[in-house]
């Protein structure tokens, strides 16, 4: 039987998905207090590999384990995503959290650039003017402002190119590679990168901290398990869409935990970034409409 889309329920799943990405930074910030970026990144893969290992050897679900045609893409996409999760926890630890959100969705930027030098896709003159004012918005977050510094900046820019790369990675395994594998395999290999450096930095998690790090794990996974049935049950463009409540999420956390309320100029710049963004996911929603792609492939 053919799946049929059901619209709601991935918007649903969508606004779920993000507000739990919102709680797992907002765990992570607080952990940073007391604990390594590092640390915190190890912690929510150890917790996030969990529910797989009982998947895989308690209820036999052994397809989780088969890798279609891209073992080293795989491996690429794990390390990437591990590296990225420890650049965002860091940008969280150093800026509040409405101002770090800001500057993250500036990734969506940068997809249609790496778009062109990693997958040979035309990028047209409607896009490269979106991109264009989506970094204008940038600009004009960064005019000066207490509440953001110049480490934080950078290593939120940093996070949202990642964020991107793994974007273009995920278009390309997406083909082939189920989405249980894909995420079995980051949090795995992720575990194992993250727990390298532990051996330097690890410190030994207090009777307050632990709930916080089983948080920031099982957030991280419910996310994960949210998004997935977000895009199974509605198209990309429009479950993309949803990533921008972040936004709220994050100035009401943030106001919450901290005090901290973003200024009128990130929020302008937010504005901006934003608008951008929604052209550049209209217009390729409009360009993939007009090519023939059969809609397996596309899921």
């Amino acid at each position: 039987m053919a799946h049929q889309d059901n619209n709601i329920l991935g918007m649903m799943a969508g606004l779920g998905a993000f507000f739990m990405f919102a709680i797992m930074q907002t765990f992570a910030k607080i952990l940073s207090e007391h604990h390594h970026v590092v640390e915190i990144a190890f912690y929510r893969n150890l917790v996030g590999v969990m529910p797989f290992i009982f998947l895989i050897f308690v209820l036999k679900k052994h397809q989780i384990l088969k890798i279609q045609s891209k073992p080293k893409m795989i491996v690429v996409r794990s390390i990437v995503g591990t590296i990225s999760l420890i650049v965002t926890f860091a940008a969280y630890s150093v800026m509040p959290m409405a101002e770090t959100t800001a500057f993250l969705f500036t990734s969506s930027l940068f997809i249609p650039i790496l778009s062109i030098l990693f997958l040979a896709e035309k990028v047209g003159i409607q896009r490269w003017s979106a991109i264009i004012i989506g970094f204008v918005g940038v600009l004009v977050m960064l005019s000066p402002n207490g509440n953001i510094t110049k480490e934080g900046v950078i290593l939120a820019l940093s996070a949202a190119f990642l964020h991107a790369l793994l974007q273009v990675i995920l278009r390309a395994l997406g083909k082939t590679e189920k989405p249980e594998t894909v995420t079995f395999y980051f949090v795995l290999i992720g575990t194992i990168v993250a727990g390298v450096p532990m051996i330097f930095l690890a410190t030994m998690p207090s009777l307050e901290t632990v709930p916080l790090l089983l948080g920031v794990g099982l957030s991280g996974v419910f996310a994960q398990f949210l998004i997935s049935i977000a895009y199974k049950n509605a198209e990309a463009s429009i479950v993309t869409v949803f990533n921008y409540s972040g936004i709220i999420w994050a100035t009401i956390f943030g106001w919450m935990f901290w005090s901290d309320w973003p200024t009128s100029t990130i929020l302008t710049g937010a504005v901006i970034v934003i608008a951008s963004n929604v052209f550049i996911i209209w217009r390729e929603r409009q360009i993939a409409g007009k090519k023939p792609i059969p809609r397996d492939i596309i899921r």
